[in-house]
């Protein structure tokens, strides 16, 4: 913990920071998803928007943990739990992505 001012200075100053890349990020991650001339693959929302999308919220979070959870200082059985957790994340975008390329479509199924 920080026991003087000037250590709490530099604190804000790290906090400040990374609310600042956290709000660009979420400007990107709109930005993405929205602008035409962003857009990533196919034409319209696809995977690669919603990689890309993924991706970056994956940094955010990655962020909000290490700063604002402060497990940037903690011990190496919260990494591997961290890694552990990071790894379960990319499976389900993976699996998120694979589910665009599965041959049972969304009509078929429901009848729509």
């Amino acid at each position: 913990m920080a026991d003087s001012p000037e250590e709490i200075k530099k604190h804000l100053k790290s906090y400040k920071i990374v609310a600042a890349v956290l709000f660009v990020c979420t400007i990107l991650t709109v930005a993405v998803a929205k602008i035409e001339w962003l857009d990533f693959g196919s034409r319209g929302f696809g995977t690669a928007d919603m990689v890309i999308g993924l991706l970056i919220a994956t940094f955010k979070a990655t962020l909000v943990a290490l700063i604002f959870m402060h497990l940037n200082h903690e011990k190496s059985m919260v990494y591997w739990i961290f890694g552990g957790s990071m790894l379960f994340a990319v499976v389900l975008m993976a699996l998120t992505g694979f589910a665009f390329t599965d041959p049972i479509q969304f009509k078929a199924f429901f009848g729509y």
